[in-house]
């Protein structure tokens, strides 16, 4: 149950609120006349191509004047509504303007008054014509079909005109005959908000379809949805990862608006089982779907219940996607968050019949959310040659900075999910010190020059030469997870360890100079507008600006630790150690041995659709 809360402006926006009274002269125009004149205008108005309301004229290349003056251009023009008669009437914005051009450097108070006397003396033959004839003074302009009060020269709202220009619309959109007028037109432009209930038979299916969410007590301080996880056994790597799944804006987003209906898809999928089993080709895992369990999961959590939540069946679910992982022994959580992606992204290929590629982003909800796309440039250091190459990746992952002296160069092995691969060499003396996330993102995309067992095939000079290798981000995802590598193995040495060292990580990061648009024009400048044929960087530069909402932390020893994930919620931190959740200072993060990062960007936008419009 939702609270309701009632918003006021403040006293000092109620005391400038003033409310605008009816015109008089409609008032009264309306007292004497009725609505007659506004139905029999009705048949003189035309409607423009673009949809704009205007008084006929006969014949249609006749031009407007006044029957005063015989102006047509240098001031708005009204017809008379009684009479037809059509006389003209100066904007005082024109006239003001002039007369402020005239003055100069003079002092604010002497324009304000000769601002007074310009609209004093301003001719206005509309007014002049109210004046002569007192029931005369209710106009309609020409060119916009607008009332208009020549008295207080002012734009007037009518609803029974209002209506008469709505009718007049829609015969001519539609080409039929002018209808009747129905009662209810009158509000056909000028709607109120009304909020929606749900009437008798709505509130039955409302009722049987869902459960009533539990109303918070008023000493829970805590923000919805925040709810701890059972450990179900050295679970505390996939609690981790889930709490931060569960607060992804986009992703719960997703999920909270019924995108994923789990009922739905388990009704599909029985119904595919039923034709496969027909045809002769079982698969027992043809219902598994992890998506599903995520929706169920999203029910559970925002429900309002502040018990721990078990997620066994969603484990047991993943135990079936990754045979291999599955024991009760503690997995490592970045490969539990990329075998995840993979679960979910592997059901959507199978109800597909025709795959779609990952780096588009558009495969399923896992890509949308975290999927960007990496560029690698790869340049022959004898003729210039430069081999470009595009790979998706749904995080990145970084090497700590080494200490200053040590001679650790930054990884460059690239895998198909991660960003980057395990370091090449390992130090000893990476154990202490303080690294950055912008310092092993700069790392990440700083040119390498690639060892002599590393030479790579240069087409244009048809041999293997030497070559220096660049990372870049060519495309942002809505959400950027940064993985640090703690966990080092050697193949020399024959042995494994945890990096311990300390890593300051921004609440707020800017991605700009990592984007393939930002190192590229530092190589080539900015005569390089395009490249190699692909579309603009100008969206992924407008949201550039990342905000941290989450950060996994791991503490202990390689074979034995354990993982806390910190969220950031209305702007406050809680730390979510498996079933208790706490609320903790700023300074408690910062001062964390992160693992995992999590960033979402600050501003969305939203691409037109590129689908043709039939």
């Amino acid at each position: 149950m939702s609270t309701k809360i009632k918003l006021e402006p403040p006293p000092s926006s109620r005391r400038n609120f003033l409310i605008p009274t009816p015109c008089v002269h409609l008032t009264d125009f309306k007292s004497r006349h009725g609505t007659a004149p506004f139905r029999a205008l009705q048949e003189c108005l035309r409607v423009k191509p673009l949809g704009r309301a205007a008084i006929r004229r006969d014949p249609p290349e006749e031009v407007a004047r006044c029957v005063t003056c015989g102006g047509s251009s240098r001031s708005r023009l009204y017809a008379c509504v009684t009479c037809a008669a059509v006389s003209c009437h100066v904007i005082a914005g024109e006239e003001e303007h002039s007369s402020e051009e005239k003055m100069g450097g003079e002092n604010e108070i002497a324009a304000v008054s000769i601002i007074k006397k310009v609209r004093s003396s301003s001719p206005s033959h509309a007014a002049e014509h109210a004046e002569e004839i007192g029931e005369h003074s209710i106009a309609v302009d020409v060119d916009r079909a607008e009332l208009f009060c020549c008295v207080c020269a002012d734009q007037i709202y009518d609803c029974d005109f209002d209506a008469a220009v709505v009718i007049s619309q829609t015969a001519a959109c539609g080409g039929g005959s002018i209808p009747a007028p129905p009662e209810n037109l009158r509000k056909r432009r000028r709607v109120d908000y009304r909020p929606w209930s749900p009437d008798p038979h709505e509130r039955v299916l409302i009722t049987r379809s869902s459960n009533p969410l539990k109303q918070l007590s008023e000493t829970d301080s805590m923000p919805w949805g925040l709810r701890g996880l059972n450990n179900l056994g050295n679970t505390c790597f996939m609690n981790s990862v889930l709490q931060a799944l569960l607060h992804t804006p986009p992703l719960r987003n997703y999920f909270l608006s019924d995108r994923h209906n789990r009922f739905y898809c388990q009704k599909n999928s029985c119904n595919l089982k039923t034709r496969v089993v027909g045809s002769g080709n079982g698969n027992r895992n043809l219902r598994l779907c992890l998506a599903c369990d995520l929706d169920e999961m999203f029910s559970a959590v925002f429900s309002g219940d502040r018990l721990p939540y078990s997620p066994a069946k969603f484990l047991y679910s993943w135990w079936q996607h990754a045979a291999n992982l599955a024991s009760y022994e503690q997995q490592d959580a970045h490969e539990f968050f990329i075998s995840m992606l993979d679960g979910i992204h592997e059901k959507v290929e199978k109800d597909r019949r025709k795959p779609q590629s990952q780096g588009s982003g558009d495969c399923c909800i896992a890509h949308r959310v975290f999927s960007g796309i990496l560029r690698s440039d790869v340049m022959c250091m004898a003729c210039g040659f430069t081999s470009t190459t595009y790979d998706p990746c749904v995080d990145i992952s970084l090497d700590l900075e080494p200490q200053q002296g040590s001679s650790a160069r930054p990884g460059s092995a690239k895998s198909h999910h991660s960003c980057n691969g395990e370091a090449n060499s390992m130090s000893s003396n990476q154990t202490c010190g303080t690294s950055t996330l912008k310092g092993c993102l700069d790392r990440f995309t700083r040119p390498e020059r690639l060892g002599a067992d590393q030479k790579f095939f240069c087409q244009q000079c048809q041999v293997r030469q030497e070559s220096l290798k660049q990372m870049s981000i060519r495309k942002l995802p809505l959400v950027s997870c940064f993985h640090i590598k703690r966990f080092e193995h050697s193949c020399i040495r024959k042995m494994s360890k945890k990096v311990d060292r300390y890593l300051q990580f921004p609440f707020s990061l800017d991605m700009a100079p990592y984007l393939s648009s930002s190192i590229l024009r530092g190589r080539f400048g900015n005569r390089i507008f395009s490249f190699d044929g692909d579309e603009s960087d100008a969206t992924n530069e407008l949201s550039s600006e990342f905000e941290l909402f989450a950060v996994i932390t791991h503490s202990g020893k390689l074979d034995a630790g354990h993982y806390v994930t910190y969220l950031r919620l209305r702007n406050q931190w809680y730390k979510c150690d498996d079933a208790w959740i706490t609320q903790v200072n700023e300074d408690i993060v910062r001062a964390a041995q992160g693992y995992m990062m999590f960033y979402v960007q600050k501003t969305l936008y939203y691409k037109a659709s590129e689908k043709p419009v039939s």
